[in-house]
């Protein structure tokens, strides 16, 4: 197929989601390289990522842009033999073995710590902040973390269990505003570092651990941002961890992205780029995970949230990048802007969702009241 008509063909997937090719408007698409349109033809969301890195492509709005060609289902149009491969790979194979899950934290999670503290707020929540009463992201993610723990119903004294723990903000915020002695299970060694320092004078225990070697019994358990990175083969593990944690008619909380239609892989680009190996749930992978396990007391989305708190990291990442230029370079920035605002057309698209989910062992005795 010569230049022209690939350039005719790519041209007509754009119209399908109202895009033109150097047109006026912001989430239009400008072409810098007329090899473009064979390499995004035969490459798809790979491709796509790899030559805007490559600075092969722009737009103004690039949330827009993704958002629309979501909307549009051009996801779905260009199926390559790469993207063949990674779904039958992650059928065949574990891809979050002990040994596997490990890749994530070391390319993307160890990342930095000082680059994170710019992106994120006082309390490094790395996951979607809650925006009803809030108009800042600070306000938003201390709004996400008192939302926790009132799901939870905890109470001053009682013993919480944090899988997955982050930065430690929910465990430091769990302590100091509620009271309670809180273990959390982590195997970033950034994170880690981080989270020991800002709870060294609370009941907070961090352990540089799998989640899958959580030991004791626990009032609570919480998993937050976790299970995007369990895989489906491994989400009866996570369910069965949290089951055997807790202690009877109690509650565990899990919160995490979640997408519409059930898969084994993530996205190309995001799984080379960003997060290796992970994969998004569904409502059915986790409700069979759950099944015989849990009681589901409660099931909150507020995935228009993240189109929010995404920009919010966008536009702290942006203003901040001089002090990283010279660390990081040119080609990671627009890798990592193309992250951003990529995650927030997805939601903004409603085609990423966030759940947080209650379950509880064994029932609540005269049943559980909805906090929103």
């Amino acid at each position: 197929m010569n230049q022209n008509k690939l350039k005719e063909t790519t041209k007509d997937l754009f119209t399908l989601a109202g895009i033109e090719i150097d047109g006026p408007n912001p989430w239009d698409i400008k072409i810098h390289n007329p090899d473009f349109y064979s390499r995004v033809l035969s490459g798809g969301s790979l491709a796509l990522g790899e030559s805007y890195m490559d600075k092969w492509w722009d737009a103004d709005q690039l949330d827009e842009f993704i958002c629309k060609l979501l909307q549009a289902k051009l996801d779905k149009k260009i199926i390559t033999p790469r993207h063949v491969m990674s779904v039958v790979q992650s059928r065949a194979l574990n891809m979050q073995t002990l040994s596997r899950s490990k890749k994530v934290t070391k390319e993307h999670y160890d990342l930095g710590n000082d680059f994170y503290a710019k992106m994120l707020d006082k309390y490094m929540q790395y996951t979607c902040g809650y925006w009803r009463q809030a108009d800042n992201l600070e306000d938003a993610q201390e709004h996400k973390l008192d939302l926790i723990c009132k799901k939870l119903q905890l109470k001053s004294g009682e013993t919480l269990l944090d899988l997955g723990c982050g930065w430690g903000g929910l465990a430091k915020y769990a302590a100091e505003k509620y009271g309670c002695e809180v273990t959390a299970y982590n195997i970033s060694k950034e994170q880690v570092s981080y989270a020991k320092d800002k709870c060294k004078d609370l009941p907070v225990k961090i352990i540089g651990e799998d989640y899958r070697f959580a030991k004791g019994k626990y009032d609570k358990v919480a998993s937050i941002g976790l299970c995007e990175h369990v895989g489906y083969k491994n989400f009866k593990t996570l369910m069965s961890v949290a089951h055997k944690s807790l202690k009877k008619n109690s509650l565990f909380l899990l919160h995490t992205i979640g997408k519409d239609l059930s898969g084994t892989n993530t996205d190309p680009w995001i799984a080379k780029y960003i997060f290796p190996n992970s994969m998004l749930p569904s409502v059915k992978q986790l409700s069979t995970a759950a099944e015989g396990v849990f009681i589901m007391e409660d099931w909150h989305n507020f995935g228009t949230d993240y189109d929010k708190t995404l920009m919010a990291w966008y536009d702290n990442f942006n203003n901040n990048w001089p002090q990283f230029k010279d660390k990081y370079g040119e080609r990671f920035y627009r890798m990592w802007k193309y992250y951003l605002l990529c995650c927030a057309g997805l939601f903004r698209a409603r085609k990423g969702q966030l759940w947080q989910i209650v379950f509880s062992k064994g029932g609540i005795p005269g049943g559980y009241t909805s906090i929103r």
